[in-house]
């Protein structure tokens, strides 16, 4: 199935324009339910209700309102279209970044860009430029009404768009109700927590990451369908404080789980036990 561009529009970057289109560089795996009443299943449908006359409201009749904190302000679709500027199906990249410079937590969702009619040649151009110098663009564009800030950097072989949290979007981890330690973690455990961090130490394999909550629910809805009986999840336990014997004890875990693999015989041993 051959993916559908969302977005039709041209990039630019100092006097240079190319003609791109954007397309979804992910897909909601998400689980969808409806609403039913609990005795028949009867599905439900909600309504919009006018909360001063009960009654129904079309959809045609819709608008936007801001709450100003002493009023409402009713904008018009015609008025926030407006917003949107005069140069609406521009990517404009205003400078380029290293990109290890760039918090992740600023990266919000992320795009494909593909070149069209014309604009193969600058698009690879560009593309390589980025991959050689190891930076990213930074810009902003217009995307379902709202003006989106952008970074442009190279996804799986082709340009990726992302778009980026604005700085007064992010809430400072000093904002944040925490508990202070009584006191200072000591040598000994930070020493075993590195040990521990090490020992678990890997390289990043996203296949390996399912999302078992959804397969869980899958596997639930397979078993109603059955007619299975569904038992509850058992409580977990709670953990105890102590965390040096945490740390020991996934230590000793960790140390046991690799001996074992060791032991495993290997391809070369069954060979050499069968031969």
């Amino acid at each position: 199935m051959v993916a559908r561009s969302i977005w039709n529009g041209t990039l630019t970057f100092g006097t240079v324009a190319i003609p791109v289109k954007l397309f979804s560089a992910t897909e909601s795996r998400g689980l969808s339910f409806r609403e039913v009443r609990a005795s028949d299943g009867a599905r439900i449908q909600h309504k919009r209700i006018g909360v001063e006359s009960g009654e129904e409201v079309a959809f045609k009749e819709l608008e936007k309102a801001y709450d100003t904190g002493t009023g409402q302000v009713i904008l018009t679709k015609e008025e926030l279209a407006a917003a949107e500027g005069p140069r609406p199906k521009l990517i404009e990249i205003e400078h380029f970044v290293r990109g290890e410079l760039i918090d992740p937590v600023f990266y919000d969702k992320p795009y494909h860009l593909g070149a069209r009619d014309g604009g193969a040649h600058a698009y690879r151009v560009l593309l390589d430029a980025l991959e050689r110098s190891g930076r990213v663009g930074i810009g902003r564009f217009v995307l379902r009404s709202r003006e989106q800030l952008v970074a442009l950097r190279p996804l799986h072989g082709a340009l990726g768009l992302q778009t980026m949290r604005f700085a007064d979007e992010l809430v400072p981890a000093s904002e944040m109700e925490r508990r202070e330690p009584a006191k200072d973690p000591s040598d000994r455990e930070v020493r075993m927590a590195g040990k521990l961090v090490a020992m678990l130490a890997d390289e990043w394999q996203p296949e390996e990451h399912r999302d078992t909550y959804r397969e869980a629910v899958m596997d639930l809805i397979a078993a109603k369908r059955e007619g299975r009986e569904i038992a509850p999840a058992p409580r977990e336990e709670e953990g105890d404080d102590d965390l040096l014997a945490a740390l020991e004890a996934s230590l000793d875990g960790g140390k046991e789980s690799r001996k074992g693999r060791k032991a495993m015989p290997g391809k070369g041993d069954r060979k050499a036990k069968g031969s």
